[in-house]
């Protein structure tokens, strides 16, 4: 073996079914009921003997299970928090057994429209039901009761994984011990839902998009639109006047037409082109609906400190100064309901150009926050 293929950490995707019939399948905040459900997920690390050590980590949007490592040595991509999860790294694989799966709706593994439908035997695509983040914080709650695991350490996540963190809260508040709610957010705003709305209408115009029953033949133009403006959001004015500026593209002046004069054209245009190769249209309607829904101050007749009443976990909550998708002042509002609860409550702001992609960037701030408060936690948990 060499050095290389000795030291990548080995990621395995394993499933979780359940629901086999009606009666035991997953009732949704629809009203529907959804059977079988598969649930892709990925381990790290060891369960003590205590069960104490566990950590569910979330991804966002268009994220996986693929969280960190390799799958084989020769793979040339490692899983997308592979910076932060591993041996000696933030989420310690000594220390912590690291959960992550990828959520009810995607299409990573876990049951979502691209599913065969059990009542017609063929693909939900639409017919799959609108779901919620709370469903997917029920699915992730059967897995578990399938692991055999009563409470999490800490249960963490950046953006949409954000919201699922906080949605355990509000669901299970006696099996979390603490959470990690990173460039986050307790209900989207009406520019977020508006960029939503925007990507979901270049999916359902384009001409391939056929209602959801598009097949082999996916509205890859439509898609990859969506993930353009989407990625503009993530990103912030100073990050791209750094990286792009006005700078042009294999060119030495404007062509004087509408094809790619600048840079930053070509970068989302290819950014849009990558993400067609990974990830199904339908998936990409259903998991933003999701998003949009989210509203953890409903169980508080819409004020979050009441809603936030029964959260007894440690709370870290991290923002990044330059993100204006879910920017600083949403995690205050998080903060200053906890503080009207009397919580324990860690908030940090990262001063960052990154935007709102700095939760997956600025890995080394983000360490050393992450690994003090796990810390403390296991500590607290050990000396109960």
């Amino acid at each position: 073996m060499t050095k290389s293929t000795e030291n990548y950490l080995k990621a395995i995707p394993k499933d979780f079914t359940f629901g086999q019939s009606e009666n035991d399948g997953l009732r949704l905040d629809s009203g529907r009921v959804l059977y079988p459900v598969n649930i892709r997920y990925e381990t790290y690390g060891t369960l003590n003997k205590e069960k104490s050590n566990a950590v569910l980590i979330f991804h966002a949007l268009t994220g996986d299970a693929h969280i960190a490592g390799k799958y084989s040595p020769s793979d040339k991509k490692v899983g997308w928090w592979d910076e932060m999860v591993g041996s000696g790294k933030p989420f310690d694989t000594d220390k912590y057994f690291i959960v992550c799966s990828n959520v009810l709706g995607g299409c990573s593994g876990s049951t979502g429209p691209t599913a065969i439908n059990p009542i017609s035997g063929k693909q939900y695509n639409l017919d799959f039901p609108v779901i919620t983040i709370n469903d997917m914080v029920q699915a992730q709650n059967r897995l578990m009761e399938h692991l055999q695991i009563d409470c999490w350490l800490s249960v963490v996540g950046g953006s949409m994984g954000g919201m699922q963190a906080l949605a355990w809260i509000d669901n299970f508040p006696e099996k979390v011990h603490s959470v990690i709610a990173i460039a986050t957010t307790s209900k989207l705003s009406p520019q977020s839902i508006a960029f939503d709305w925007v990507g979901r209408e270049a999916i359902m115009n384009d001409p391939n998009w056929n209602n959801g029953d598009y097949g082999d033949n996916p509205p890859e133009q439509g898609l990859a639109i969506a993930r353009m403006v989407g990625h503009i959001t993530y990103l912030s004015d100073l990050s791209m006047e750094s990286k792009f500026g006005r700078r042009l593209q294999e060119r030495e002046t404007y062509s004087f037409d509408f094809t790619r004069n600048f840079q930053v054209e070509s970068y989302l245009e290819y950014q849009g082109q990558r993400f067609v190769e990974r990830f199904d249209a339908n998936s990409y309607l259903y998991v933003s609906r999701a998003m949009d829904y989210f509203d953890l101050s409903l169980k508080g007749d819409g004020d979050l400190t009441r809603a936030l009443k029964h959260a007894d976990a440690k709370f870290m909550v991290i923002s990044f100064s330059s993100d204006w998708l879910f920017p600083p002042h949403a995690s205050e509002e998080i903060v200053k309901a906890l503080r009207n609860n009397n919580r324990e409550v860690t908030y940090c702001n990262i001063e960052s150009a990154y935007g709102h992609d700095a939760f997956l960037l600025e890995t080394e701030t983000l360490g050393r926050l992450i690994s003090g408060f796990l810390k403390s936690r296991s500590e607290e948990v050990k000396n109960a």
